[in-house]
């Protein structure tokens, strides 16, 4: 087993104005037949900023190695993780606890290697089509500045797209959820920031963890949009709960859509089908 472990920083502050979370994360694949060559991209370190401080952080990797450690043009933590030759399954076990604080969805500044207009244009899950400039006009409508727009935005998407498992993967598209009136946290995103841009406002989409107030144990990780406010820099929009990311709220990693952002992503050779368990608690 390969323990990957994060830097760790001390507690510093008040914790009466911070929450402290604790995030268990487990992903296991396994594999048909024994693995050749295989190769996965881990977005799963999340890293420090206005809202979350790192207090611990290790990513331990069972039938794999990692072959590099980077920052993507994101500004996102990468492993690079290659499949044992021969490898039946590949275990990805995070454990780490993060010190969060509320900034009303606020993020701040935009950073990174990549200039604003990068997150003005269409990819493949978020094209805009006249139904997706339709909704975002109404509510341009209903709002007086741009933030009370990008609100009103998040209710009309949530209220065209009821939250609903099990309709929709990761290969959906804005346009298609919308059409089918139902979807999850992912296509909510997608058609959030289709939605802005056809207005041209500079979005993204974040993946990362929430501790839900119902349950600890969750089916999987969560995720939801940012749009660029001027004077504000990147706020964040969590549709499927209709609100802005607050002290619940853990954000890993960013990029244009699901495919720049998603938590596991990668390629295999040889290895037949393959099964994907994940197990995930988030507790304060």
């Amino acid at each position: 087993m390969r323990s990957w472990l994060a830097r760790s920083s001390a507690i510093t502050g008040s914790m009466g104005d911070a929450m402290l979370l604790k995030i268990h994360h487990l992903t296991h694949y396994r594999f048909e037949h024994p693995v050749p060559y295989g190769l996965q991209r881990l977005r799963l370190i999340p890293k420090e900023n206005a809202a979350q401080k790192i207090l611990h952080w290790k990513t331990e990797i069972e039938g794999g190695k990692v072959e590099a450690d980077y920052i993507d043009y994101h500004n996102n933590h990468i492993l690079l993780v290659s499949i044992n030759e021969g490898a039946g399954e590949i275990i990805v076990r995070c454990d780490g606890e993060v010190e969060t604080n509320d900034t009303a969805g606020i993020m701040g500044r935009h950073g990174g290697h990549v200039p604003l207009w990068y997150f003005l244009r269409p990819t493949p899950l978020t094209e805009s089509t006249r139904e997706i400039q339709a909704l975002a006009r109404s509510a341009v409508a209903e709002g007086d500045d741009l933030l009370a727009t990008l609100h009103a935005l998040s209710t009309k998407v949530l209220a065209a797209v009821r939250y609903d498992i099990g309709h929709t993967d990761s290969a959906t598209t804005a346009d298609a959820a919308l059409a089918a009136g139902h979807g999850v946290c992912q296509d909510h995103a997608h058609i959030f920031i289709a939605a802005a841009r056809s207005l041209g406002i500079p979005a993204r989409y974040v993946s990362g963890y929430l501790m839900l107030t119902d349950r600890v144990e969750q089916e999987a990780s969560h995720a939801w949009a940012e749009a660029h406010v001027e004077g504000l820099g990147w706020v964040g929009f969590d549709v499927s709960n209709g609100i802005s990311p607050d002290l619940r709220y853990v954000r890993v990693a960013t990029g244009a859509d699901y495919s720049e952002a998603a938590p596991i992503s990668g390629i295999s050779y040889g290895g037949g089908e393959q099964s994907m368990v994940v197990s995930l608690a988030v507790e304060q």
